[in-house]
C-alpha cells in the first residue's frame, strides 16, 4: 500500500468529534477574528512553552517579520541565520529592510553552527535567528552567550519544533522572542495558515499586537503603520484541541524514529546516515530526514514504489535567486551544501504504523540496491 509523507485525514478521523464540536462553537458564536478562542490559545501556548506572552498572527512567516519589527530591526541592520532552512526567516529579514547573513550548519543536527556565527558578526549585526530545523533544537547555550556578548536579539524559529527540549527546557523559551507556525503539516497544525509570537517582554508583545491589526488598538485610530495579520477564531479553536494531544503525538514521532533506526539497522543499510540527536536534546521529528548518496535516484525509486518523500531542502539559501543580491554569506557553507545534496525525508506522522515503517525501509533497501 502507498505510504504518504503525512496523513492529516487519519489525524482528523481520530479526533473528529472534538474538532467538529470546536468548529461548531465558533459558528454558533459568530465571531471569527481575534475573539475568545484566539485569546485562550494565546494563554495556553504561552503556558505550554513557558513564556509570559503569546500573540496570534496570520502565519509563521508573519510572526518572524512582526517580531523583528517589534524589536526595531530594519534598514542597515544585519541578522545572522542558517544557510540551510526554509526561506521564511531570511524573507522576513529582507521584508523589514535588513540583510540576512548566512552561516553554515552543524553536520549532525542541521542546526545553525554557533562557531560559524562568531565570524559573521559586524558592527551592523543586530540579531540572530536560530532555526530549530526538522524538530531538533539548536545548541542554544553558545548562541545565547554570543548574543549577550554582542548585545544581539535572539529570535528563535520554532516553526518545526514546538515541544522540543534542550537540556530540559522547551524551545521558544530561550530567546528574547520566538515564533511558532500552525501550518497544517506542522507538529501542531491548523486547517489553514496561522502563527504566533512568544516572548517574555511586555513591550514586544504589545507592539506585535499593534502591528498585527493595522497599527490600531482603538478602532479607526492608527498609531503606526501595521498590517492585517490576525489569527482567526476557527484556526485557534482547532489548534486548541490539538494542543492537548501535542506531547502524545511528539512521543509517537520519537517512537517512530526509533523504529526507523532499528529497521534500517536490521536491513544493514550502512550507507544511510540517520538523523542525529545531540546529548541533552529531545528531537520531535517534524521530519525524519536521512542522508543518502545518489539521493535523487533513490527518491525516484521510492516514489515509484508508492512511498512519498520530500527533499527539504534541495539548495542552500545563499543560492536562491530572490536572495542573491539581498544577503551575504560568511563562507561557501560546505556542510549545508552537502546536506542539500543528500537529505531525504521519509514519511513521519503520529498515526504511522509499524507495518508502514517496515514497508518504507524495505523499499528504501530495494532502492539503494538498484542505485548501486
Amino acid at each position: 500500500m502507498p505510504v504518504p509523507l503525512i496523513d492529516l485525514v487519519a489525524q482528523y478521523r481520530a479526533m473528529k468529534g472534538e474538532i467538529d464540536g470546536a468548529i461548531q462553537q465558533v459558528l454558533d458564536r459568530g465571531q471569527f477574528i481575534l475573539g475568545p478562542e484566539v485569546e485562550a490559545l494565546e494563554r495556553e501556548v504561552a503556558a505550554y512553552c513557558g513564556t509570559r506572552y503569546a500573540v496570534g498572527v496570520a502565519s509563521g512567516t508573519d510572526a518572524l517579520e512582526l517580531a523583528l519589527r517589534a524589536w526595531g530591526i530594519g534598514r542597515g541592520d544585519e541578522v545572522i541565520t542558517s544557510a540551510f532552512s526554509f526561506i521564511a526567516a531570511a524573507e522576513a529579514v529582507v521584508a523589514v529592510g535588513a540583510t540576512p547573513v548566512f552561516v553554515d550548519i552543524d553536520a549532525q543536527t542541521f542546526a545553525l553552527d554557533p562557531g560559524q556565527a562568531v565570524d559573521a558578526i559586524t558592527s551592523k549585526t543586530k540579531a540572530i535567528i536560530p532555526v530549530h530545523l526538522f524538530g531538533h533544537p539548536c545548541d542554544m547555550e553558545p548562541i545565547l552567550a554570543l548574543a549577550r556578548r554582542h548585545r544581539l536579539l535572539v529570535l528563535e524559529d520554532c516553526a518545526q519544533a514546538i515541544g522540543a527540549r534542550c537540556r530540559g527546557k522547551l524551545v521558544g523559551s530561550f530567546g528574547d522572542a520566538a515564533i511558532v507556525s500552525f501550518y497544517p503539516s506542522k507538529n501542531l497544525g491548523a486547517y489553514g495558515d496561522g502563527g504566533m509570537v512568544l516572548t517574555n517582554d511586555e513591550v514586544c508583545a504589545r507592539q506585535v499586537r499593534l502591528l498585527r491589526a493595522h497599527g490600531s488598538v482603538q478602532r479607526y485610530h492608527h498609531d503606526v503603520l501595521g498590517r492585517n495579520s490576525r489569527l482567526d477564531e476557527m484556526q485557534a479553536a482547532i489548534v486548541r484541541i490539538k494542543l492537548r494531544h501535542l506531547d502524545e503525538w511528539n512521543l509517537a514521532r520519537r517512537r517512530h524514529a526509533l523504529a526507523y533506526a532499528q529497521a534500517i539497522e536490521q536491513q544493514h543499510l550502512t550507507h544511510v546516515e540517520l538523523p542525529g540527536e545531540r546529548a541533552g536534546c529531545e528531537h520531535v521529528y517534524h521530519l525524519y530526514t536521512i542522508r543518502v548518496a545518489d539521493r535523487d535516484r533513490v527518491q525516484q525509486a521510492l516514489e515509484a514504489a508508492g512511498i512519498s518523500t520530500q527533499v527539504a531542502y534541495p539548495s542552500i539559501l545563499p543560492e536562491q535567486p530572490a536572495l542573491r543580491r539581498r544577503a551575504r554569506s560568511v563562507s561557501v557553507c560546505p556542510t549545508a551544501r552537502r546536506a542539500a545534496a543528500e537529505v531525504l525525508s521519509l514519511p513521519m506522522y503520529p498515526e504511522l504504523t509499524a507495518v508502514q515503517i517496515n514497508d518504507v525501509v524495505q523499499q528504501l533497501a530495494n532502492a539503494l540496491q538498484r542505485s548501486g
